[in-house]
């Protein structure tokens, strides 16, 4: 099951514990780090040695800017494909590091070997620098991080890989002091990629003593050829309507460059010499692509003026819902100015799809079960806000849910539209600091009586009745004060 890293989380404990050191060793860690503008991919390696039989739950640390910046977290064995359990347990009994407990697939022997991959995913973890540019300049982020991967177990050897998206890297830190590590050089760049280690005979790190003595930041300034997108809030409401055999989704989305801020005036002259030679600068936001479900119809897309007709949309058949092809509709979107630096855009997007191509029954349980996908994502970039609604039909009862990772917050409400007589049900989940790996459907099971299904019939027959009765007795009432008298 695939995890997510979250402040509030359902398996978190406020645990202060301590690590057994002696339960493993690490032959090696290596991680890498790959920059890039709102998200940061790091993956470390950890080559991990049993120093006694039965070992099973392996530790690792996160410091507290790494813990406050980690949007996804997941850990695998190097070469099989299931993500393994992670249990948060909350900050060690120091309050120096933040503990992360990954249960193996089954217990090692002594001496036994195990590869551990551990992906994690950064969000706000870069900055502008410098924080203002002209239409001209071009943008350059800074990322920091530690020197060393804190761990709770001796490490034999350790490097780390920081991998630029541009080869043109404008500053970067070379640690001192590392005697004690290495005689070699403490640092080396080879094109766009930095390289810090090997750092030999590293002590159990996850300790004040250790973090106050030796570990250092390490700060890497570099240029980024494309737009820095955020999303700071995402509004979707997904209402689900059995009558008309239908899921309606619904976004308000409010997109920024969280790129470097204009400096100056915008010049539309400029923006379109550059754009005419293909020079576009590379904080600046044209346009951005969606990839929509397979078989969507009744797509609308507008903003706070009206119909955003500077598209293209590209529709693709249905596809069960079972099925393993990767099929999608494609959204061009172009918006009505080109998004600077520190700019915003919103805008609304909604579309109907077939209800059977996400929903189901369970015969043996009696419930429909919907699935309904937290939100589309916008490629490389983090919404930083979230909320979902899922307004179930009316008279819809035994509502459960399942999310693929834990929610901020959730609530309980009743909808309320035209034609309704008691109103509809509806549960509203908020997220934080969202990725495209958070892009999973969300399950939703409840049940809908016979009574249900013809209350709105019955609703609509009513209100026609009472309105011809209305009129039938409205035409036998003489209102006239002056009344004409026949002889």
């Amino acid at each position: 099951m695939l995890r997510r890293w979250c402040t509030v989380s359902l398996l978190s404990f406020t645990l202060l514990a301590s690590v057994k050191a002696d339960s493993f060793e690490n032959t090696a860690i290596v991680r890498t780090i790959d920059l890039g503008g709102s998200l940061v991919h790091v993956t470390t390696t950890f080559a991990v040695k049993a120093l006694e039989a039965g070992s099973q739950v392996y530790t690792v640390t996160l410091s507290d800017a790494e813990k406050q910046q980690t949007s996804w977290l997941e850990a695998k064995v190097k070469g099989q494909p299931d993500a393994l359990a992670v249990l948060d347990r909350g900050t060690d009994s120091t309050g120096a590091v933040h503990l992360v407990d990954i249960s193996l697939p089954q217990a090692l022997g002594l001496g036994a070997t195990v590869n551990i991959v551990l992906e994690t995913i950064l969000t706000h973890s870069t900055h502008a620098l410098p924080e203002r540019a002209t239409q001209q300049e071009d943008q350059a982020l800074k990322h920091k991080t530690g020197l060393f991967v804190l761990s709770p177990y001796h490490t034999a050897v350790q490097r780390t890989k920081i991998k630029s998206p541009s080869p043109t890297i404008h500053s970067y830190t070379t640690p001192e002091n590392l005697e004690d590590f290495t005689f070699d050089a403490t640092v080396t760049k080879s094109g766009a990629t930095l390289t810090y280690g090997p750092y030999n005979n590293i002590a159990p790190s996850a300790n004040e003593g250790f973090i106050s003595k030796h570990q250092q930041p390490i700060v890497v300034h570099y240029k980024y050829e494309s737009p820095v997108i955020e999303v700071p809030k995402l509004r979707r409401v997904a209402e689900i309507s059995h009558w008309g055999a239908n899921l309606n989704i619904e976004d308000n989305i409010h997109l920024r460059n969280g790129g470097p801020a204009l400096k100056g005036h915008f010049s539309r002259l400029e923006h379109q010499t550059q754009a005419f030679y293909k020079h576009t600068a590379s904080h600046v936001i044209p346009g951005i692509t969606l990839h929509l479900p397979p078989g969507i119809r009744n797509t609308y897309y507008y903003d706070l003026n009206g119909n955003v007709s500077t598209s293209r949309l590209r529709t693709t058949p249905s596809v069960p819902k079972d099925s393993q092809t990767n099929q999608y509709s494609v959204l061009e979107l172009k918006p009505r100015y080109p998004i600077m630096g520190g700019w915003n855009y919103s805008f609304t997007l909604g579309w109907d799809s077939p209800l059977e191509d996400s929903a189901g029954y369970d015969k043996t349980k009696r419930k429909y079960i919907v699935q309904v996908p937290v939100f589309t994502p916008i490629p490389a970039a983090v919404v930083n806000d979230a909320e979902l609604t899922i307004i179930m039909p009316e008279g819809a009862t035994d509502v459960e849910y399942a999310t693929p990772f834990p929610a901020f917050s959730s609530s309980v409400s009743t909808h309320i539209t035209y034609l309704d007589t008691v109103g509809r049900p509806s549960i509203t989940l908020r997220f934080k600091n969202l990725t495209e790996k958070h892009a999973l459907p969300i399950y939703v099971s409840y049940k809908v009586p016979l009574s249900a299904h013809l209350r709105k019939p019955m609703s609509v027959a009513m209100a026609f009745f009472s309105v011809f009765a209305f009129g039938l007795i409205a035409r036998r009432i003489d209102l006239r004060i002056h009344k004409t008298l026949t002889v």
